[in-house]
């Protein structure tokens, strides 16, 4: 019926949990260098569950993360380290595509912290140009405000790769950001600036069906990939946070997951998949799901 770009899941709360050790404010990226080839089995599981794509282990890596903790240094050894798991697994895998993730700056889901315009559009930048000539494109994820959009994609857009925007809503209103403003606002954004994709990531399943009403009037690709958390709470809003201040939900099993997925899909999205507590047997149910509704899964 349709072609349908599956996504992998959750790669950060995957890492933790595969760990066993207590997060920190690096999240994922002090699982990656605490634990090297971690990231590249996560890959790989997401490869053989059905996925084409494997989203590197970079959502993190911003120097105002890595000053905090001394590391700044590392920098661009880090980048390279997860672009190379990546592309580890996609040749064990013998396929795929490899998306460059661009997290926030400063922290997720903060409207309220991130920098002004142009010194944004610079650390963005940065980023972009490190990963470009290692990826097939560029995802800006968990785009939390109109400022935060235009921003990334302005920066992503000047490494010359491919630029999928997506945006965190409200888990109550998913026709509004986390800032409170309209997600109707990034569709002009990101029709404007260039971005070759549009979604919405990282927010209550629920959400999304109304996120993706708007979202798609922007006439791109466009998809959404949702989070298993119970709710953001405070306490993750404080400096430095650690996930271990988030619980997972216990009633989102890869049936019930790939039943909003499958509603999205219905909606005309061609991009789905997972991000935090969203793990392979979710991915594993989401692409039988497809395949038995009759949509082909690029590899």
């Amino acid at each position: 019926m349709t072609k349908i770009t599956l996504l992998d899941g959750g790669m950060g709360q995957e890492l933790i949990h595969r760990a066993g050790d207590r997060p920190t404010p690096l999240w994922s990226t002090q699982v990656m260098m605490d634990h090297p080839g971690m990231v590249e089995a996560v890959h790989e599981d997401y490869f053989r569950a059905g996925s084409g794509i494997a989203t590197t282990n970079t959502y993190c890596i911003h120097h105002d993360r890595l000053v905090k903790t001394g590391i700044d240094g590392k920098f661009e050894e880090l980048h390279e380290a997860a672009v190379e798991e990546a592309k580890a697994a996609r040749k064990a895998a013998g396929h795929g595509k490899i998306a460059g993730s661009i997290g926030p700056l400063v922290a997720s889901y903060r409207p309220d912290v991130h920098p002004p315009h142009d010194e944004a559009v610079a650390k963005y930048a940065e980023v972009a140009r490190k990963l470009a000539p290692h990826v097939d494109f560029l995802l800006c994820e968990t785009v939390a405000s109109v400022a935060h959009a235009r921003s990334i994609l302005e920066g992503a857009k000047t490494a010359g790769k491919p630029v999928w925007l997506s945006v965190t809503v409200d888990d109550e209103d998913g026709a509004r950001l986390r800032s409170g403003e309209p997600v109707a606002e990034v569709v002009g954004i990101a029709k404007e600036g260039g971005a070759d994709a549009l979604l919405a990531n990282c927010s209550a399943p629920e959400a999304m069906e109304a996120a993706l009403d708007v979202i798609k009037t922007a006439g791109l690709p466009f998809g959404a990939y949702a989070n298993g958390f119970t709710m953001i709470t405070k306490d993750f809003l404080k400096e430095s946070p650690t996930v271990d201040a988030l619980s997972p939900r216990r009633d989102l099993g890869p049936e019930t997951y790939a039943n909003f997925v499958m509603g999205w899909v219905n909606q005309g999205a061609t991009i789905v998949g997972g991000c935090c507590e969203v793990g392979p047997a979710h991915i594993t149910e989401v692409a039988r799901r497809l395949r038995e509704a009759g949509h082909e899964i690029e590899a």
